[in-house]
Order: structure tokens, then C-alpha cells, then sequence
């Protein structure tokens, strides 16, 4: 699944192509939606943002309403110049924003729909996002102490709520723990403020830095050679103790760890 940095390079990617520009055209696979465009006039309406919230985007129209997309596993959102060749299949687009010579095209998304600006602080999956760890102005300190309320929560599952911090997934975790030599299965409660505070700065730089069109994570991308995700039961590259993979959290998810670089407390 698209992690937080990911969304804001994809932000940065359509922005440029779709801002200030007037929707001549949206299109919907679900009629529901296009009935919602419809009454919200997104078609003659100006593209005023796309911002990352997290892992969702909203595409914001002038009328007051945004698209919010949240790609899931598979979805993706791709920009197409008028008249060219799709990379995707046009069975598998859900929605298509077409802005003069521009078309911006989401295939398969988790979620989408419109969204009135009002309805956005009651919103079931934006109002209670927590802090957005990509964000420029993302406050560490806070971060860490928004995190410490999660007491008895174990701190690879923490960083997975989306509540307590946005962006963060399961790639991200597995990495930030390993590199801050820090057991997942740990309560937070169990972790000093010193700690909390460099998980959370390790994220945010490493995170902002493959956002902005850096390196993602210590490792090349390319070749995917992660630390640990993805690597059960081969040799750990500082150590050479085997990596180990266990599922964890409510809905439970894959965690990568090295038992001697993370060992834990006790």
C-alpha cells in the first residue's frame, strides 16, 4: 500500500499539471458519482489544490468539494496528455478529471468520492487523522508525546494508527524500528521520551526526504534492499543474525525485525 510519501509525491506530480485549471470534463464508473459531480457543478469549476493528507489525496474544486481518493493495495493515479495512450485499461479507471489538454486518471482506488469541504471535520476517515508525518511543518516533539498516550499499545502497532500519525505503513515501520534499534513488539509505554522522539524524527526525515525526491529509506529503491521488510529468514546486513517476520496489530500486519539489533526489553 502507498505510503505517506508517496502520496505527497504524487500531490507534487499533479499539482503543477491540474492547479488553476477549469474541469472540462468528469467523468465516473459509479453513477452515484457522477450524480454527486453533478450537483456539486465539479464540471466548468476550478482546480484549486491536491493536497496528501496521510494516506489519502483530495483533488479541491472551487464549488467546495473535493475528490478524496485513498489507492489502497492496487490503486494508482496517473496524468495523460488528451488523446494519448493509457498505460492502464480503461475498464480499470474510476474516475477521469479532464482539464483542458490534461486528463488525470485514477484506476482502482480503495476509495473514491466527493466530499463537501463543510462535511470534511465529520468525515469517517479524515477528521481523525493524526499528525501528517511527511508534512513540512510536522512537530516532533508533539508527535512523540501524541504517541506516548498510546501507553500499552505495542510501538510497531502504534505507528500503524493512522489516528495517532499519518503516513506511516508497514514498510516505514519495519524500517524506522530497525534503524532506531528498537523491538516492534515493545509497549509504548515501555519507551522513553528520548526514544519516541527519534522514532518519530527518523520517519519524518527519511520520509520527507524520499518525498521530496531523495533516496527512500537507507537503501536504494531500485532494488528494493530494504533493512528488513521483506527480508524473513535471511541474514541481518549488520549483523547477520536471520530476520525474522511475525504479524502484528489489529487488523494484523506483516512486521520484519532483527532479533539482535532490536532485541527486546528484559
Amino acid at each position: 500500500m502507498p505510503e505517506g510519501d508517496t502520496l505527497w509525491s504524487i500531490a507534487a506530480r499533479l499539482s503543477p499539471a491540474l492547479v488553476g485549471r477549469t474541469v472540462s470534463s468528469f467523468r465516473a464508473a459509479s453513477p452515484a458519482l457522477v450524480s454527486t459531480a453533478r450537483h456539486h457543478r465539479v464540471r466548468g469549476s476550478t482546480i484549486i489544490a491536491v493536497e496528501a493528507r496521510g494516506k489519502h489525496l483530495l483533488v479541491r474544486f472551487s464549488t467546495g468539494v473535493a475528490l478524496h481518493t485513498h489507492l489502497g493495495m492496487t490503486g494508482s493515479w496517473h496524468l495523460y496528455r488528451r488523446g494519448s495512450r493509457w498505460r492502464q485499461p480503461a475498464h480499470l479507471a474510476r474516475v477521469v478529471v479532464e482539464a483542458g489538454e490534461v486528463l488525470a486518471v485514477c484506476f482502482v482506488p480503495r476509495v473514491v468520492e466527493l466530499v463537501p469541504q463543510q462535511d470534511e471535520p465529520e468525515h469517517r476517515s479524515l477528521a481523525g487523522l493524526g499528525p501528517d508525518v511527511v508534512a513540512p511543518a510536522f512537530d516532533v516533539e508533539a508527535a512523540g508525546e501524541g504517541l506516548k498516550a498510546r501507553g500499552t499499545a505495542q510501538i510497531g502497532a502504534a505507528l500503524l494508527d493512522q489516528t495517532a500519525l499519518s503516513g506511516i505503513g508497514n514498510i516505514y515501520k519495519s524500517e524506522v524500528l530497525f534503524l532506531c534499534g528498537t523491538d516492534p513488539f515493545a509497549p509504548v509505554a515501555a519507551l522513553d521520551a528520548d526514544r519516541l522522539r527519534k522514532i518519530v524524527e527518523t520517519a519524518h526525515r527519511l520520509m520527507r526526504k524520499s518525498a521530496t525526491g531523495g533516496a527512500r529509506l537507507a537503501l536504494t529503491e531500485r532494488s528494493r534492499r530494504y533493512w528488513v521488510y521483506g527480508r524473513a529468514g535471511r541474514p541481518c546486513r549488520r549483523c547477520a543474525t536471520l530476520i525474522r517476520r511475525a504479524r502484528q496489530g489489529t487488523p494484523s500486519r506483516s512486521t520484519y525485525w532483527c532479533p539482535t539489533c532490536q532485541p527486546a526489553a528484559g
